[in-house]
C-alpha cells in the first residue's frame, strides 16, 4: 500500500513529465516556424509556450520550497545506531559534522579529548532519569536528545546558525548550541551518549576551551564564508524558466 508521501511524489513527477514534453513541443514548433518564416507571426506559439512555462515554474518552485515541510510522525527509536553504539563510528560522526560547520565558519578543525569524553560520560552515568539539563561543569557544553543518530543531532546545533544575528554578536539561548559549535578559540571536544527509553539517545559534547564567552562573539564568531544565501536544488532552475517566461511576455 502506497503512502501519501509515495503518491504525492509520483503525482509530481507525472505532472512535471507531461508539462515539459508539452513544452518541447510548443518550443520545437515555434522553433519550426521560425526557421521557416522568421517573419511569420508566431503569436499563438508564443501564447502555448507562455502558459506551458508559468504552471512548469510553479510546480518547480513548489516542489523546492516543499523541502522545508516537515510531516511528524511517531517513530520508533533505533537502539543499534552504529553512530552511538560503536566507539569508532561515534567519535568519527562527531568530528565530522563538527568540523564540517566550523569549516563553513572559518575556525580550525577540532580534536578528540579524552578528559572531556570521560566528563561527559560520567556525567550521563550519574543521570539516573535522564534529566535534560547542564552539568555545569567547567567546559562548554552542548545537549541532545531524541535524534536518530549523532550527525544529525550536530545538524540541530549547526542548524541554529539561521536564527544567530551575525551584527549583534551577542548570546542567546536560541543560538548557543550553534556559536558553540563554531567557536573559534575551541580547540578540542570529547563526548558521551546514553540511550534513555523511548526518549531515544543523550548526546553530551564538552568543549575546551568553552565558547560563549561575553563580548568575544564578534571575534569568534565568523559569518558562513561563501555567502549567506544558498540556492536550494531546483530553485535555480524555477528561476531560469521564470525569467524566460518574462521574457515571453514581454
Amino acid at each position: 500500500m502506497m503512502t501519501f508521501g509515495t503518491t504525492l511524489v509520483i503525482r509530481i513527477i507525472w505532472l512535471f513529465a507531461s508539462c515539459l514534453n508539452s513544452f518541447k513541443k510548443a518550443g520545437y514548433l515555434f522553433l519550426w516556424h521560425h526557421l521557416h518564416d522568421p517573419y511569420r507571426t508566431t503569436n499563438s506559439h508564443l501564447t502555448t509556450m507562455k502558459n506551458l512555462l508559468f504552471p512548469l515554474t510553479a510546480l518547480l518552485i513548489g516542489s523546492s520550497l516543499a523541502a522545508d515541510v516537515t510531516i511528524t510522525a511517531p517513530v520508533s527509536i533505533p537502539s543499534n545506531e552504529p553512530e552511538y553504539k560503536e566507539g569508532k563510528s561515534f567519535t568519527s560522526a562527531v568530528l565530522n559534522s563538527t568540523n564540517f560547520y566550523r569549516e563553513e565558519h572559518n575556525a580550525t578543525a577540532l580534536k578528540w579529548n579524552k578528559t572531556l569524553e570521560e566528563f561527559a560520560t560520567d556525567y550521563l552515568d550519574d543521570n539516573d532519569d535522564c534529566d535534560f539539563e547542564h552539568s555545569g561543569g567547567p567546559y562548554g557544553e552542548n545537549l541532545a536528545i531524541g535524534y536518530p543518530n549523532v550527525t544529525a543531532s550536530v545538524e540541530a546545533w549547526g542548524d541554529e546558525r539561521e536564527e544567530y544575528n551575525f551584527d549583534k554578536a551577542k548570546f542567546s539561548k536560541k543560538t548557543g548550541h550553534f556559536t558553540q559549535l563554531v567557536w573559534k578559540d575551541t580547540t578540542t571536544v570529547g563526548c558521551g551518549r546514553k540511550l534513555c527509553g523511548e526518549r531515544g539517545w543523550f548526546l553530551v559534547c564538552e568543549y575546551w576551551p568553552r565558547g560563549n564567552v561575553e563580548g568575544q562573539f564578534k571575534e569568534e564568531v565568523s559569518k558562513e564564508e561563501g555567502g549567506a544565501f544558498s540556492t536550494r536544488p531546483g530553485l535555480g532552475l524555477a528561476l531560469a524558466l521564470f525569467i524566460g517566461y518574462m521574457l515571453v511576455v514581454v
